[in-house]
């Protein structure tokens, strides 16, 4: 009938109906499915984007604060206050392309990388979702979206980005420790890149790292905000405020004020403040020491809280010897490495037997720039049927009597320098006496006995790692000693050696016998030590070189060689067993010649010989050390305080 009416035919009135259908349907799903958009700037503040293409963006980007905040979960974004409309699955429409609009620094296919919605699979709402969380996670954009436009046959998938801005430049603000190049570099995000938020966390991160690997634990990135595509970060460095010293009854405060590596406005620094708390403990003087916190006046500020408890630093000393040659030797002493609270030495004592002396010590072992060490002293010593030898060979015994005095002083050539410097005046009564014997001329004359004055100058660069748990590193020493004929003394002469001391862990121990002998962090450490000597002119016999005994040659009586030139070589393997015990492998070597006498001179193949075993215990009256020793002649016993070096 239509087609009557209309004049057409009836196949096109079908066809017009149809197309009419789809055409009202078509936009019937446009209307009721189009979601409306929202998004979320990079730092987390909700931007609510209107529908409409003529929608505003505004981005506030001054709020980012990285630190002391709790970042978002891996793979989250941060919440929207306009949802977007829920679709429903419509497993029928499959996805017929996936594309991103709004990017010019970041290509697409790295977008794209990360979605998981393909062409060809089934339109999935909640997948799609998570493809923008995972393209946000990129960091690069600061706004994240996704279209949906539907065709007959499926839809179409478009993501919609707003990038970041491209970073001009970045400032740092608040730094003192490091320059800003510095920090700069330490940075992967450069200016002209476009501003990446996960990039420029580990950015700060890394920053974090580097001022905790130096110490300063408490620095932190307070705020960071970008401003006109600058990034302005700001970095607080905790600094110190009031030092309280507490506990110290008996010890003057300067004493322990002037081992500490930090001061009153210095940077907090936790090596500096583990360092100066070993080196506290490391005097002897205090039982415990601990350390708190208080806040300051202000935010920046923090007050150190330091609390010793003293000990007794009082100490009697009992000295036992044996040899085979010289027999039973002994005595008595006190000493007190913190006299009068002051950290000085004082010490007082005598042996008694063949070796018979007395003395009377005071002395100040700290120095820096501006604080002096000095030392002072008088001894008597009284020696007897001591040996006389003549290349190797016994000729005689004699007796020495020995009256002196000396005084010290010295100190660093800077504070944070590794040279110092120390001199030191010396004069000597010797008496010489020999019997049963008739000695030539030479030797009457090597024996002479009188008044020896000396001036004796020393330089040492002291290369020990002050930051290690146990001795590390290296020390050499130049000596130089005059005999002054003019002020008193009977002798004019040089005297010049030269001491070098080595200490290296011994780690690779541990591997080589898959053992651990490593003790509350304490390594085995090889320890070695070497001196020679040289001199001009006449030396006499007060101020020859000697080797042998407890300081110097073990399983040697002591002064055993005597000569113008000497060399000694000690080397100890100290390995720890306990806490405050360690057993010690040592070897020396050593020898003094006299050139004056014929056939005397310096040669390695003369080199006398003593090694043995040695334990060493730490206990309350201090570090002793018990070494037991093979020399040529004999096997001795050796008693004393401390290393031998």
């Amino acid at each position: 009938m239509f087609s009557k009416i209309l004049g057409v035919s009836a196949p096109h009135i079908r066809k017009a109906t149809i197309f009419l259908f789809f055409g009202f349907m078509g936009a019937y799903l446009c209307s009721a499915y189009m979601p409306a958009y929202a998004a979320v700037d990079i730092w987390g503040t909700p931007i609510s984007i209107g529908e409409g293409d003529n929608t505003t963006l505004e981005v506030d980007m001054s709020g980012l604060h990285i630190d002391d905040e709790e970042e978002p979960a891996p793979g989250a974004r941060p919440s929207q206050d306009t949802p977007r409309r829920e679709r429903p699955r419509i497993q029928t429409f499959p996805i017929l392309s996936v594309s991103v609009e709004g990017n010019s620094e970041v290509v697409s296919e790295h977008i794209l990388s990360v979605v998981t919605s393909r062409v060809d699979t089934p339109l999935d709402q909640n997948r799609l979702a998570r493809d923008a969380d995972s393209i946000y996670e990129l960091g690069f954009f600061s706004n994240v979206d996704y279209r949906i436009t539907d065709e007959l046959d499926g839809v179409n998938i478009i993501f919609i980005v707003t990038e970041n801005p491209i970073i001009d430049d970045i400032y740092f603000f608040g730094n003192t420790t490091y320059s800003e190049e510095v920090l700069k570099d330490l940075c992967f995000t450069k200016p002209g890149m476009i501003f990446n938020r996960v990039f420029f966390r580990n950015d700060l991160q890394r920053i974090r790292e580097k001022y905790q690997q130096d110490g300063y634990v408490m620095t932190r990135v307070s705020d960071v905000r970008i401003e006109d595509a600058y990034v302005n970060v700001f970095i607080t460095e905790p600094m110190l405020g009031n030092i309280v010293i507490q506990g110290n009854n008996r010890t003057r405060t300067y004493v322990i004020e002037r081992q500490l590596r930090l001061k009153a406005g210095d940077l907090f620094n936790a090596s500096r403040l583990r360092f100066s708390l070993t080196k506290l403990q490391g005097l002897g003087y205090f039982s415990d020491v601990s350390v708190g916190f208080e806040q300051g006046e202000t935010d920046d500020l923090i007050n150190l809280i330091l609390t010793v408890t003293e000990a007794k630093t009082g100490r009697i000393g009992i000295s036992v010897g044996y040899g085979t040659e010289s027999g039973f030797g002994g005595g008595l002493s006190y000493s007190d490495s913190n006299f009068r609270g002051r950290g000085e030495n004082f010490g007082v004592g005598f042996d008694l037997g063949k070796r018979q002396q007395y003395w009377l010590t005071l002395d100040q072992p700290y120095m820096d720039q501006r604080t002096f060490s000095w030392r002072a002293g008088v001894y008597l010593r009284n020696w007897d049927e001591l040996k006389y030898y003549e290349s190797g060979a016994f000729v005689f015994d004699y007796d020495e009597e020995r009256l002196g005095g000396y005084v010290g002083i010295g100190r660093k050539f800077s504070e944070r320098s590794k040279l110092n410097w120390f001199l030191t005046s010396e004069w000597q009564k010797i008496d010489l006496n020999i019997y049963d014997a008739t000695p030539t001329l030479e030797q009457m004359a090597r024996l002479e006995s009188g008044t020896n004055f000396t001036v004796t100058g020393r330089l040492t660069r002291d290369n020990i790692d002050e930051y290690a748990e146990y001795v590390k590193g290296d020390i050499e020493s130049v000596f130089v000693e005059k005999g002054i004929e003019a002020l008193g003394g009977d002798w004019d002469y040089w005297k010049y050696w030269i001491e070098g001391r080595y200490y290296t862990s011994l780690n690779f121990l541990t591997n080589m016998f898959e053992r651990n002998f490593t003790v509350n962090d304490i390594p085995p450490v090889f320890a070695l030590r070497v001196i020679a000597g040289d001199s001009s002119g006449f030396l006499p016999w007060a101020a020859e070189y000697s080797v042998g005994g407890d300081t110097t040659l073990r399983g040697y009586e002591d002064k055993r060689y005597r000569g113008d030139q000497m060399f000694l070589a000690n080397a100890e393997l100290r390995l720890p067993v306990h806490s405050n015990a360690g057993v010690v492998f040592f070897y020396d070597w050593g020898m003094a010649w006299d050139t004056r006498l014929p056939g005397e001179r310096f040669d390695f193949g003369d080199l006398a010989e003593g090694y043995g075993l040695g334990l060493r215990v730490r206990t309350p009256l201090g570090n002793l050390r018990f070494d037991f020793a093979n020399g040529r002649d004999e096997s001795r016993f050796h008693f004393g305080f401390g290393e031998m070096f």
